[in-house]
C-alpha cells in the first residue's frame, strides 16, 4: 500500500471518530455508524488503528462506545491505578491500568 494512501486513511479515520464522539450525545444512530465506517477504513486498508482510537470500542461487542453516554467509566483501588470502563449495550466491563 502507498504511503500516501495510508495517511489519507489514518486522517480519515480519525475525523470520522471525533464526529462519532461530538454526534453520539445528540444523534447515536449516526454516531454509531461513523464509527463503523472508520473501523472498515481499518480493515479494508489493512492498518493497525491507533490506542486512542481503539479505545472508544467495546471489546466484546465491538461497538462504539462514547464516554459517559453509553458508557459507565469508574476510577479503580488506590492500590491498583485503574479505570474500569463498562458497556451499556452489553455490559461488558474492563480495565485500562494506568502506569506511575
Amino acid at each position: 500500500m502507498k504511503l500516501g494512501a495510508k495517511k489519507i486513511a489514518m486522517e480519515r479515520m480519525e475525523i470520522l471518530i471525533e464526529n462519532a464522539i461530538s454526534n453520539a450525545k445528540t444523534n447515536p444512530e449516526l454516531s454509531q455508524k461513523q464509527a463503523s465506517i472508520a473501523r472498515r477504513i481499518s480493515t479494508r486498508h489493512k492498518i493497525r488503528m491507533p490506542y486512542n482510537l481503539r479505545m472508544v470500542f467495546c471489546k466484546k461487542c465491538k461497538s462504539f462506545i462514547a464516554p459517559g453516554i453509553n458508557s459507565r467509566i469508574r476510577l479503580g483501588r488506590a492500590s491498583v491505578k485503574s479505570i474500569r470502563i463498562s458497556c451499556n449495550l452489553c455490559g461488558h466491563t474492563y480495565r485500562k491500568i494506568i502506569s506511575q
